[in-house]
């Protein structure tokens, strides 16, 4: 993929989740549409297809695999104006039909194109478990003080602004960024050097330093891209 192409795909997952922030969606929904996305453009050429389309289409999906009770006429409305932030509010007219007749038949061709499988086991639980293990080996002071969950929560999201999320194991995924976080922060895992099995391999029993630390060269590699893209 050249340096063009991943500018427009971190563009697109930032516009899939700001329109998701916007029509107040969870944040399983939105590692859906992007993870859709990011399968999507695995398989085809971003030339041969408009990828705000392709992204929009990817949210409606996404809202009924997650089950996530939102119109379409919402969907449209919000991504439109994300996308067009100096124009008028689309109005139910030609241009919106034809952006929802769009929509429609685009999730029907993404549908064959992903051959149905539409649906993903995230890293989001197993951030949640890992968490609260850390919770109970770290001081009280230390969890209290220290922002870790949120940090660690955040890195996750950035993960799906690139294709990484296809190429690891959501538990390695998980262990990664709460290993990032710790770093972030200048904290270590208590008797962590003297362990003779390390932290994240209670979490994860594949999991693996070098793994790791393969993930957080990409989520850095990401922060990257986010800099060379205009906002």
């Amino acid at each position: 993929m050249g340096e063009s192409e991943t500018r427009v795909h971190f563009r697109v997952i930032r516009y899939i989740r700001e329109a998701g922030l916007k029509l107040h969606l969870e944040n399983v929904p939105v590692a859906t549409a992007s993870t859709l996305y990011h399968r999507f453009f695995k398989e085809y050429q971003l030339k041969d297809y408009d990828p705000y389309l392709i992204g929009v289409t990817c949210l409606s999906l996404a809202c009924k695999v997650e089950e996530q009770n939102i119109r379409l006429r919402d969907i449209i409305n919000v991504c439109y104006r994300t996308l067009h932030k100096n124009k008028a509010p689309l109005e139910i007219g030609d241009t919106f039909w034809q952006l929802r007749e769009s929509v429609a038949q685009c999730e029907l061709f993404l549908l064959r194109a992903l051959k149905f499988k539409v649906m993903f086991d995230h890293p989001h639980k197993y951030l949640c478990h890992y968490l609260k293990a850390v919770s109970d080996w770290l001081e009280p002071r230390q969890w209290a003080e220290v922002p870790l969950g949120r940090t660690a929560w955040a890195l996750l999201c950035d993960c799906y602004h690139s294709d990484l999320v296809l190429d690891h194991h959501p538990q390695h995924l998980a262990v990664s960024v709460l290993y990032l976080a710790l770093q972030c922060h200048g904290l270590e895992i208590p008797l962590h050097r003297q362990a003779a099995r390390k932290w994240y391999q209670i979490f994860s029993s594949t999991v693996t330093l070098e793994v790791i630390q393969t993930i957080i060269t990409k989520i850095m590699a990401a922060y990257d891209v986010e800099n060379q893209v205009p906002r």
